[in-house]
């Protein structure tokens, strides 16, 4: 029996990472929080994850560095990241994709959006990857 896949939900709003994690908590998953994106990174560094959701706009580190730190970092490289933000801009979302991330979102994303794109990177993820996690030395 395989292990549930394991989320980073990155974002500085309680109420978001709030939502997100009942969302996929009630989907299965296993769910960590950061409120920025160098919390994200200390966490990313210390455990595997099967995806990443993070926020654009955030203090300390912004969504896009994030996304740029973790497609240069070897054991999270491979790992999927999904952007989500208020911000319905065409020029964010380019910038997402140019960072690295799979996909960007635009708040409010509805329990089913959530559930439907957790479960398709994941389970992609593993199967390109064999394991679970990205696979951390």
């Amino acid at each position: 029996m395989s292990q549930p896949a394991r989320v980073l939900i990155v974002d500085d709003a309680a109420t978001i990472r709030q939502y997100h994690r009942s969302v996929l908590e009630g989907g299965g998953y296993v769910v960590d929080e950061a409120v920025n994106g160098y919390e994200a990174l200390e966490r990313a560094g210390a455990e595997d994850y099967d995806l990443f959701l993070v926020d654009v706009n955030m203090p300390v580190m912004d969504g896009f560095t994030l996304v740029q730190s973790l497609r240069r970092d070897e054991a999270t490289a491979a790992v999927p990241i999904v952007m989500i933000s208020t911000e319905n801009k065409t020029d964010h979302e380019g910038r997402a994709q140019s960072a690295g991330a799979n996909l960007y979102l635009v708040k409010p994303v509805s329990p089913r959006e959530l559930t439907t794109v957790a479960d398709l990177l994941t389970v992609s993820a593993k199967a390109t990857a064999g394991v679970s996690g990205g696979g951390r030395p």
